[in-house]
């Protein structure tokens, strides 16, 4: 297949690759060892999605509810499954109660969220004894883990089926066979999933929009499952990107946020040239698109072009979410991120040479197998060199299957609640005094949508992420707007509405 045909749409989906010698019938529990055995699976790029004319309509008069746990990912991977449910006749429902169809897309990367959707089948099983015609699913990163599968096929009889990251475009086929089957269909590729472009999406809103621009992560840090669950790092083509971005822009979205498990290894699989993640950014600023974002990057990655292209500006925002995990290098060689604090410390200084006002926030992981005290508080230091804006904080959760779950671990949990809570004192701390300088100034707000709290208060974020909270009227609601800040708080603004933005520069 040449590039003019590919671009022509020219090849079919069903006829570019047989799917059948990967279909699992007869359920084979997914190889952790197979996920590492990278470049070895050839990944085919499908230029079109659509629904086989067999299942057009198997969702008249039903009605189905997904419940999503975890990152931007899985949201995205929800927006699809409704789409193609819608795409099937489905009617989507917020009441579990009321669907025909109940799907939790679930995520793997800690213990928590694994027992949360543990719990939530087992508050299921009572729905199914009174609706035994109603379909429960379990989709997402927890389905790609053995051990998960076969907890699922011992104990949760009251799921129908379950299906993996790589083959959500084959939904309709296992919702039809869940119909016809008295079995709990499974079907989970160990394999790594296809590119497959044109997939329908019922998109959450009509004001920021996901775009996924590639897939999986090759990094293997010794405590992620992610490689597994995810599969190769594989890239879709720009100019697939650059259009869809078009498009919402095209529908009045106010700013789009660029998605990956390692967001700027995105281009290093290519084969036919030179194209990464500064290049792609570089073509997006152009578009008439007020903000444009990316998350989740790897330092490791982080290269001198894409700063470089940071710095424009423009609708590219000054806030780069950079997750460091831990502030000691001796921590950082066991996590295998393949980065040195010295060297995290000189991209900072390369980033902050390149855009001077930018906002950096991170993730960091306390109670590491074997972590020490001296280990912890270079962390707190590290944390404070840089002056990060916000943090996400987590304790240590081992991962079946991953290398770091096979360490010895001599920290207590009593300790690591600890160093949690010092870690937290620290960064609300600076994130308090990072809000500070806002008070009297304006700033730009994308209004989301009425205050959680408070109906009558308007809620949205600035450039740098910042939550601001006003009152306005709600016709601004999806516009961006001038707020003037009367008081900063702990991690979040209120203000005074001004209006709506004119083409003036202030403070972001």
């Amino acid at each position: 297949m040449n590039e003019e045909q590919r671009l022509a749409g020219q090849v079919p989906l069903a006829k570019e690759k047989d799917y059948s010698q990967y279909f699992q019938s007869v359920y084979t529990p997914p190889s952790l060892k197979e996920a590492k055995k990278r470049g070895k699976e050839e990944i085919f790029y499908h230029v079109d999605f659509a629904i086989d004319e067999q299942y057009r309509g198997m969702g008249v008069g039903r009605k189905f509810y997904i419940r999503t746990f975890g990152c931007q990912m899985n949201e995205h991977d929800t927006e699809v499954i409704a789409g193609i449910l819608v795409g099937l006749g489905y009617e989507s429902t917020n009441d579990v109660k009321d669907a025909d169809v109940v799907l939790l897309n679930t995520c793997a990367i800690r213990e928590n969220a694994e027992n949360k959707v543990f719990g939530e089948l087992g508050h299921y099983k009572s729905l199914k004894i009174d609706r035994p015609d109603m379909l429960i699913g379990v989709c997402g990163c927890m389905s790609q883990e053995e051990s998960v599968v076969n907890k699922i096929l011992k104990t949760y009889d009251q799921v129908d089926m379950v299906f993996g990251t790589h083959n959500i475009h084959r939904l309709p086929s296992i919702l039809n066979e869940a119909y016809l089957s008295k079995e709990m269909v499974v079907e989970v590729w160990s394999k790594e999933g296809d590119i497959i472009e044109n997939l329908p999406r019922v998109r959450k809103g009509s004001i920021k929009g996901w775009v996924n621009i590639m897939y999986g992560c090759d990094k293997f840090c010794t405590y992620c499952i992610v490689p597994y669950t995810r599969g190769k790092e594989r890239s879709r083509r720009p100019e697939d990107i650059i259009q869809e971005v078009r498009q919402l822009a095209a529908a009045g979205y106010q700013e789009i946020t660029l998605l990956g498990q390692n967001v700027n290894a995105y281009g290093k699989d290519f084969e036919d040239g030179e194209y990464r993640l500064g290049d792609l950014m570089d073509e997006l600023r152009k578009i008439d698109i007020p903000r444009i974002r990316f998350t989740t990057s790897h330092p490791r990655d982080f290269d001198d072009q894409l700063i470089e292209v940071l710095a424009k500006g423009g609708n590219l925002v000054d806030h780069i979410h950079l997750p460091v995990q831990s502030g000691s290098t001796e921590i950082l060689k066991i996590m295998s991120r393949k980065y040195s604090r010295e060297s995290f410390l000189e991209l900072v200084s390369k980033i902050k040479r390149a855009i001077p006002n930018v906002t950096l926030t991170t993730d960091i992981i306390v109670g590491f197998p074997n972590e020490t005290e001296e280990q912890f508080e270079e962390t707190i230091s590290l944390y404070k060199e840089v002056g990060f804006d916000m943090a996400f904080t987590y304790i240590y959760s081992p991962r079946e299957g991953t290398p770091a779950a096979r360490m010895q671990d001599n920290v207590s949990m009593e300790v690591k609640k600890d160093r949690l809570q010092r870690l937290n004192t620290v960064v609300n701390g600076l994130s308090a005094e990072a809000l500070k300088p806002y008070k009297g100034k304006v700033v730009n707000v994308l209004v989301e949508g009425e205050s959680k709290r408070n109906k009558e208060v308007l809620s949205g974020y600035t450039e740098k992420s910042k939550l601001v909270n006003f009152r306005a009227p709600a016709c601004v609601i999806g516009k961006i707007v001038q707020v003037r800040i009367t008081d900063a708080k702990s991690w979040s603004l209120d203000g005074e509405y001004i209006g709506i933005l004119e083409e003036e520069k202030v403070m972001s």
